[in-house]
């Protein structure tokens, strides 16, 4: 028995060795191009697809950045081609890449305008299909060509691309003017006939001898194609409806008409749809709880008919923010909030007849806008230092 229990044992051990050693499709890493970033432009004379494709020097990420003799070196390099399809132009790049382009670690996906006015279908199908792409990358629209955003000076990070990726989700967490939006969110969406995608807008900004990134607006898509944009108000003010806002300023005056920032600390936000003598009716309603962050007039801002008045300023500010939303989304026919589909799911037998015809009936829908807003904190201080 102990001879048959030990033998077991060893053809046991054996064959987890064996499961264990090696990968058949294992490579390593000094054969692969690490890409951070990719942009895609279309080029309006030929019509061909220009890509570039920022990838990462290791040996750079991992040094100070100053070699020979002090001068200081790029951590990335941009590889840059063009052909008639996505994945054509990324396979030519092999010509001028000694290590084949690898994807699973891509931070930012960024579209030039040319090819987001163009339909972003043709442009988005490679990175969907390919099993190394991942779709948890953000993508953006430029406000211009996507190769520039990628030649950008990082600033405070060692890759353009890293430096947007950190700029998509410090903008949706500090200010709530844009959205962050992945590619897997972008596409749910662009597969519902009456949705609007939406995108964060990069643009370039020229700061002397300095070219940077920053973000700036929010793209608004009808179908596949970049048909208008949000300023950061109305940005916000979708953020609002969707229950996407983490943080921001509320800019507001107090009672004796001196400015007051006011700190977003948590907002939740939800609508309901329904169908009313046949017409549909949106109650959109908001909960925000916030804390003075400034004050620029000597008044004590902490009596209740001062906490009151800005309650009310507060609750004013955020339906303004949602009703310019709403206004330029009905401007544009594009339904970026997603009503037509919770109609879709509510009322599924009235909506048959409505499909076809959404686009007018979006933009002649009743919105009511409900809004809770609360100062909870004044801060270290409860009153200015100003002279007695």
């Amino acid at each position: 028995m102990k001879t048959g229990s030990r033998m077991i044992k060893t053809v046991l051990c054996f064959l987890i060795i064996v499961c264990l050693c090696g990968c058949g499709s294992s490579r390593e890493l000094n054969d692969l191009g690490i890409v951070l970033g990719v942009g895609i432009d279309k080029d309006v004379e030929s019509g061909t697809v220009q890509i570039a494709a920022q990838v990462v020097k290791a040996g750079e990420i991992s040094s100070s950045g100053k070699k020979n003799g002090g001068s200081e070196g790029k951590a990335y390099v941009n590889f840059k081609d063009t052909g008639n399809t996505v994945f054509a132009a990324v396979r030519d790049i092999t010509t001028q890449s000694s290590r084949k382009l690898y994807f699973p670690h891509s931070q930012v996906l960024i579209l030039g305008r040319s090819a987001a006015e163009d339909g972003v279908t043709k442009y988005l199908d490679f990175f969907m299909r390919d099993p190394e792409t991942r779709l948890n990358v953000y993508i953006l629209v430029a406000r211009d060509s996507a190769e520039g955003v990628l030649d950008t000076e990082p600033q405070l990070e060692k890759t353009p691309a890293n430096m947007i990726f950190r700029l998509v989700e410090g903008e949706a967490k500090s200010t709530s003017q844009a959205m962050a939006v992945r590619l897997r969110d972008f596409k749910d969406s662009l597969m519902v006939k009456t949705n609007a995608p939406v995108a964060p807008i990069v643009e370039i900004s020229d700061d002397g001898d300095q070219k940077t990134a920053k973000i700036n607006g929010t793209a608004v898509f009808k179908g596949d194609r970049m048909v208008g944009e949000l300023d950061k108000i109305e940005g916000r003010g979708l953020l609002w409806v969707l229950g996407k806002v983490e943080g921001g300023i509320i800019e507001t005056t107090s009672s004796q008409g001196n400015w007051v920032s006011l700190e977003i600390v948590r907002a939740k936000g939800s609508f309901s749809t329904e169908l009313v003598n046949g017409k549909v009716k949106i109650t959109i309603t908001i909960l925000e709880e916030g804390n003075i962050g400034e004050q620029a007039g000597p008044e004590n801002l902490t009596t209740l008919s001062e906490v009151a008045f800005l309650e009310k300023q507060k609750g004013e500010v955020i339906k303004n923010e949602v009703l310019a939303a709403i206004q330029k989304a009905q401007e544009l026919d594009a339904d970026i909030f997603g009503f037509g589909e919770s109609i879709h799911h509510k009322y599924p037998k009235e909506w048959t007849a409505m499909e076809d015809n959404w686009d007018e009936i979006f933009s002649e829908i009743e919105v009511e806008v409900k809004v809770e807003a609360k100062l909870r904190l004044t801060g270290r201080i409860n009153r200015p230092a100003v002279p007695k």
